[in-house]
């Protein structure tokens, strides 16, 4: 999957295309990701006991078709890979050519 955690995205499908964000989970065997702040659903609990009821919201995944990622220029882009001759692979910005920042690295 081209995509990762920490990378900025636009939703471009559902109810709400139009929103941008960053991606907090990836669920590569599914080919869906989760989007903050996006597709959220209400779960309802049962007061059980001395515990109140609650609704609880939620972001559930989107399927990587409805999100696209954002370049540096926070335009829409497509990823694509690079291989160096000592063998590593790096993702890449089709449209501008940069490499995609890794934010798993930044949060280290």
């Amino acid at each position: 999957m081209k995509f990762k955690v920490g990378d900025k995205v636009l939703v471009t499908g559902g109810k709400d295309k139009g929103h941008k964000s960053e991606i907090i989970r990836v669920l590569s065997p599914k080919d869906r990701v989760v989007v903050k702040g996006a597709n959220f659903y209400t779960k309802h609990i049962k007061p059980i006991g001395d515990r109140s009821g609650d609704r609880i919201r939620k972001e559930r995944s989107l399927p990587v078709a409805n999100i696209a990622i954002l370049n540096d220029q926070n335009k829409v882009d497509r990823i694509g890979y690079q291989v160096a001759k000592d063998g590593t692979k790096q993702r890449i910005y089709k449209k501008t050519g940069q490499a995609v920042p890794d934010q798993e690295k930044k949060k280290k």
